[in-house]
């Protein structure tokens, strides 16, 4: 009866349930505990929902695709759909490349029944957040045309080696699209390139997008309030797992280290360059010494990472592979327990925060190093800091554990 249950999607299909008893007054009359508590378990799930051994694809490249007709100056979402859905976004992309830093995105946007390139393929987040700020002034107009955009992104995508993995994501605010063709065809083409389209409606759910969606391996989600379409972006933060058909491959790559110094120091200072990431914006360029030189053709750099223009080299750092490498080996779910007062009262591990019987309804333990936490930090650990700091902090026993 339960399996029958979680297949139904919609609430009217599930049995009676009182959900509001859940929601219960503590001592001093506040409901804050208990709405925290829904939440913490929310996040929980998502956490335990996710697929361990799954073989994911490191070096992403998505396409953000973005309604801009009339619809997105409808007031459902407030101030206006256009204007919250481009303050979630600048906050989705500090944070994907946060955690994807070797990865690249770019933005199309549609309006009156056209595809526009906002901005390419970088793996730089401060030019996507300008090209953002564009959109704040640009006026909704239109129908959108979902399949100009799929193609627009599918031409871009199907280009890259067999090893990097496609992705698009789609914002749509509109019921309907104005297609030249037949989408079911584009549709077909983007699952012969192994390219995961994933959609977020603002209005509500459409046969075509969630049909989309199934067929290519990607997720489809309907937006409840700002707060829910915060959630449904951040779930994309993270890479899905790669398809059957990603070839695993060896990259070159470059390490260069940031070089400082000016002409007349010695004869190795670098001669003053401008940096070949500014190229396309003269106005923007410096003439300075310092850098990232490439390795293989020494062109300079501002920042990483980034890929060569001269001689196509991904430049990355150490810690940018770094941060991509806990969600090959994520941090294993802790094991929840049931707080009593008669057990021992040692404080949390992390936060050193002494446990209360009016919020602490569960603790959580770590299998290898056995420390307890309590539920805030286990959120924080797997979900920002993706390490455990018992077993960091203990290299010698959780050695001895694996």
């Amino acid at each position: 009866m339960a399996n029958e249950e979680e297949l139904k999607e919609y609430r009217w299909e599930t049995g009676y349930e009182k959900t509001w008893e859940a929601i219960k007054e503590d001592d001093e009359g506040l409901l804050d505990a208990s709405v925290a508590e829904i939440i913490q378990k929310a996040k929980r799930k998502r956490m335990l929902e996710k697929k361990n051994n799954a073989r994911l694809g490191m070096m992403r490249h998505l396409y953000v695709i973005i309604d801009m007709s009339e619809c997105m100056s409808d007031q459902d979402l407030k101030p206006t759909r256009q204007i919250c859905t481009i303050k979630l976004l600048n906050a989705f992309i500090e944070e994907f490349f946060d955690q994807n830093p070797i990865s690249q995105m770019g933005i199309i946007v549609m309006k009156n029944k056209r595809a526009e390139k906002l901005s390419d393929l970088t793996g730089t987040a401060k030019k996507h957040v300008k090209a953002l700020k564009q959109l704040e002034g640009m006026a909704c107009s239109g129908e959108p045309s979902l399949q100009n955009g799929l193609e627009m992104a599918l031409r871009s995508l199907k280009m890259l080696p067999s090893h990097a993995s496609r992705e698009i994501l789609v914002i749509l605010g509109s019921l309907t699209t104005c297609d030249p063709g037949d989408i079911n065809q584009t549709i077909n083409e983007l699952k012969e390139n192994v390219i995961q389209c994933s959609l977020i409606s603002l209005a509500g759910e459409v046969h075509i997008c969630r049909t989309m969606a199934k067929i290519t391996g990607g997720q489809f989600g309907v937006v409840l309030d700002d707060s829910h379409f915060k959630d449904l972006l951040l779930l994309h933060v993270e890479p899905p797992p790669a398809a059957a058909k990603l070839e695993p491959a060896l990259i070159k790559m470059g390490f260069p280290h940031h070089v400082t110094g000016a002409v007349g120091q010695s004869k190795d200072a670098p001669l003053l360059a401008i940096c070949m990431c500014h190229l396309d914006t003269p106005s923007e360029s410096k003439l300075c010494a310092g850098g990232y030189f490439c390795p293989q053709c020494n062109s300079k750099y501002c920042e990483l990472p980034v890929e060569c223009k001269a001689c196509g080299l991904t430049l990355a750092s150490a810690p940018h592979l770094a941060r991509s490498y806990h969600h090959l080996f994520p941090v294993a779910p802790f094991t929840e327990l049931p707080f009593h007062v008669d057990d021992d009262n040692s404080p949390c591990y992390s936060c050193q925060r002494t446990y209360l019987t009016s919020k602490d309804k569960n603790i959580y333990k770590c299998s290898r190093c056995l420390q307890i936490f309590c539920v805030d930090c286990d959120i924080f650990v797997h979900e920002t800091l993706h390490m455990c700091p018992g077993c960091a902090s203990h290299p010698s026993t959780t050695s001895q554990l694996k």
